[in-house]
Order: structure tokens, then C-alpha cells, then sequence
């Protein structure tokens, strides 16, 4: 019987298809990785559960959406294992349609999955790392978001927005943890793969005030019919990698259109910036602010 004593412990949201399933059957596959596997229909990894042993795969039926189930996980997980080193936020589900179009509770929902859900794992997380880890071993966190924070498309307000309230949380809880606890957070940005996971999209109808060739009724087909660069396997070990490295970025993106969708997205912003920068500092009070104080300001945190 192998020996998994002292190998990591991987807990993944969201493990039943796409990104999430195949970063569970890579790890598992190494023979050195343990996994917390969490999803809604524990059924969706049967071939893996018969495959592979309790001492390396525990699979749980979690809705992140439910705090309860979050809890009962960890809970679980520390029983099971008594160890975490890597957590990763994979859950995810989204909304296509106007702004208008969605229900607030459709809307709402989507929150509940895309941002709360992982804010609350992110907190269990860390109580984890910092009181049933041994002191110092710490972990890492690793959030999955969407090249979409690149270049916000039409029609994904509902999506976009919690995945980017995600991102700025994440760096904010990352600034807030105390080095010596030895833990850090990771925000992914993939760009498209052909997996399940693409279709895990509602779509609201579209309102009949909107044309036929309006913004979003080219984002509509462009879903049916996207330009998929993205290989599923490669991009679950990327993840596996960024999860063991040292120095590693706050934000990370995997796909040349993740990468391309960012570098455009912070040229455009700079390029703003500069054009208006006359406009910016003509609100401040004469005399008090410089350059040099507004570094400093910066550099306080």
C-alpha cells in the first residue's frame, strides 16, 4: 500500500467537469497528492472513487452556495487528512444577457456561487492554515477567475462582476495576512477551454427592445460557436505548478487570450490615464499634493 504520509492535501470546489475534474485526476495520478474533492453530485467522480483509495481521495458533496456545506467540508477535511496545503476556488456558474434582461434573483444566485461561496472557503482556508497546520506551514489559495476581467464583454455583467469583487478581495486579503503565517493567495485568469464547463451558462432571453445585431447578440454567438485555444490537461497542471512554486504573482493568466485580453485591457487604462492626467490633477488643493507624497502614500500598506 503506498505511503501518503506528509504528501499535500489538495482541497477543489467544483471538481466535476472541466478544470476542476482534471486537476483532481492529475494529482491523483502523480501518486504523491492527496484531494478533497468537493462538488454537488459525488457521482460525477465515480470513476475516479473507484480507482483510487480513501488514504488519497475524499470526496464530498459540497454547494458553495450553502456556508453549511462549506463548513461540514472542512470539517471533513481535517478529520480525513489532518492537513491542507492548497485550497482552490473552481466552483463557478454564469449568466448571459442584458443588464436589464437578468431577474435580480438569477442575478443574486450567481453572487451567492461566483463570490460569496468562494470568500467564505477563502476564510475557512485560512482559520485552517493557521490553527491545524503546524505552525508555519501555512498554504496557498488559489482563486479561479476568467479572462473576462480582461475585456468585460457584453452581456456578463452578472458574471464579470462578482469574478472581478473576487479579485480585488483576494489582493486585499493577501496585504492583510502576517508574513509568518506562511500563507498566500493566487488569482487565475484562464482564457477558453472546450470543456463541460462552457455550457455550465444560463441565458436570459433577450429583451425585444434590442435588435438583432446588437453588442450582445454577438456575444450570444460568439458562445455557440467561440475560437477555443485552451487545452483542459494543460492548463490543470499549469494550476498543480503555480500551487507548489515560490514567488509567485498575485495574478496569474493561462492562455494566450487570458494573457492578451489582461496586457490590452492595462494598456488601454495607461493610455487613458496619461490623456486625462491634466484633468486628474486639477481637482487637487494648490500647493499640498506632489508626487513624491503621493508614493509615499502608497508604500504606507
Amino acid at each position: 500500500m503506498a505511503d501518503f504520509t506528509n504528501t499535500r492535501v489538495w482541497f477543489i470546489t467544483g471538481s466535476s467537469q472541466g478544470i476542476g475534474k482534471a486537476m483532481v485526476a492529475a494529482l491523483l495520478a502523480s501518486g504523491t497528492e492527496r484531494v478533497v474533492a468537493t462538488l454537488r453530485n459525488p457521482a460525477d467522480l465515480a470513476d475516479l472513487t473507484a480507482k483510487y483509495p480513501p488514504e488519497q481521495l475524499l470526496v464530498l458533496q459540497v454547494d458553495v452556495s450553502k456556508t453549511a456545506d462549506i463548513d461540514r467540508a472542512f470539517e471533513a477535511a481535517e478529520e480525513h487528512f489532518r492537513r491542507l496545503d492548497v485550497v482552490v476556488n473552481n466552483a463557478g456558474y454564469g449568466v448571459l444577457g442584458e443588464l436589464e434582461a437578468v431577474p435580480e434573483e438569477v442575478a443574486r444566485a450567481v453572487f451567492e456561487v461566483l463570490y460569496w461561496g468562494p470568500v467564505h472557503v477563502m476564510k475557512k482556508a485560512a482559520k485552517f492554515f493557521r490553527e491545524v497546520n503546524p505552525p508555519g506551514h501555512g498554504g496557498r489559495i488559489l482563486n479561479i477567475s476568467s479572462s473576462g476581467i480582461g475585456s468585460v464583454y457584453p452581456g456578463l455583467s452578472y458574471y464579470s462582476s462578482p469574478k472581478l469583487a473576487l479579485e480585488t478581495t483576494t489582493e486585499a486579503f493577501s496585504r492583510e495576512l502576517p508574513p509568518q503565517w506562511n500563507i498566500s493567495a493566487v488569482v487565475i485568469n484562464p482564457g477558453a477551454y472546450n470543456t463541460n464547463a462552457r455550457h455550465s451558462f444560463l441565458q436570459a432571453p433577450s429583451l425585444p427592445e434590442y435588435p438583432a445585431d446588437s453588442p450582445i447578440a454577438k456575444v450570444r454567438a460568439h458562445a455557440d460557436h467561440g475560437f477555443l485555444i485552451g487545452d483542459t490537461e494543460k492548463a490543470a497542471h499549469a494550476i498543480i505548478t503555480i500551487g507548489g512554486e515560490k514567488g509567485v504573482p498575485l495574478k496569474l493568466q493561462l492562455g494566450t487570450d487570458a494573457w492578451a485580453s489582461v496586457v490590452k485591457k492595462a494598456k488601454t487604462i495607461l493610455s487613458d490615464a496619461e490623456k486625462w492626467a491634466e484633468l486628474a490633477h486639477s481637482t487637487n488643493i494648490d500647493g499640498v499634493v506632489t508626487e513624491e507624497a503621493i508614493a509615499q502614500q502608497f508604500e504606507r500598506f
